[in-house]
């Protein structure tokens, strides 16, 4: 009997059926430290999907090896049936369909919050200045800071500049958005502008992957919540099931700590 091929494994599954992201047996070692120890995941399209679990579980290496940050060290991760982790594969073309946000804003500090818009849109889909301000001010607009547009990131917010970065990726015009814990480097009066915009984005349609420490956003936005540790996914299924009545004890104290 014959083990079927990568080809093959993403062949048997056609048009809608495909997931947004499909992550099979991924491992991932730093040195002798094995950091992902045989994910299987996926997150289908328009779903959210929120990954819970301590600091040091794998979380974040698990969303940077999605979009190939890092390189995995075995397995599989397939974008929308395409393989990312293929030797051959255009990894920037795959990462485009990916937008990314992270725990810090990474804005350009000497450009203006059009530039920091528009500057990959002029340099990756060769858009035109005026066509590359136009999705900026619609992307701005959607995340509530268009008349911010003139700004450079010193004078904003921490807030604010995570909404540009939201914006930013926006205007890349991604098929997904993958979150890593975006406000966790925000003073508390400041997150709920950011999750606003989140909430947003969800009701819309867009299929996220969120890192979050934030509950209750997971209980109110996410499709399903993915508790990890020690590299592994201990556990996964809707909100009202894993948060109220969770299957596995190390779900259980993870959850009573918060």
């Amino acid at each position: 009997m014959t083990t079927p091929s990568k080809a093959d494994a993403t062949a048997d599954r056609s048009g809608d059926a495909l997931p947004a992201i499909d992550v099979r047996q991924l491992h991932k070692y730093f040195g002798e430290l094995e950091v992902l120890k045989g994910i299987d995941f996926h997150v289908d399209r328009g779903e959210v999907v929120c990954v819970i679990g301590p600091s040091g579980s794998g979380k974040s290496t698990l969303l940077r090896c999605i979009n190939r940050l890092e390189d995995p060290t075995d397995g599989q991760i397939l974008i929308e049936g395409d393989d990312i982790t293929d030797v051959d594969a255009d990894v920037d073309a795959l990462r485009s369909r990916i937008g990314m946000v992270f725990q810090s804003f990474n804005l350009f500090p000497h450009l203006s919050v059009l530039r920091n818009l528009t500057i990959a849109q002029r340099r990756v889909h060769k858009r035109s200045r005026h066509e590359a301000r136009k999705v900026a001010e619609h992307n701005l607009e959607r995340v509530g800071l268009l008349e911010k547009i003139d700004a450079f990131p010193a004078h904003l917010s921490g807030g604010q500049q995570q909404r540009v970065a939201i914006a930013r990726a926006l205007s890349m015009d991604p098929d997904m958005m993958m979150f890593d814990e975006p406000t966790s480097a925000l003073d508390p009066e400041l997150v709920g502008e950011v999750l606003a915009v989140m909430r947003d984005l969800a009701s819309e349609g867009m299929t996220m992957m969120v890192v979050t420490h934030e509950m209750s956003f997971a209980r109110e936005v996410a499709d399903r919540i993915v508790f990890m540790d020690e590299g592994v996914v201990v556990e996964d299924g809707p909100p009202e099931q894993l948060i109220t009545d969770p299957q596995h004890e190390r779900t259980r104290r993870f959850l009573k700590v918060l």
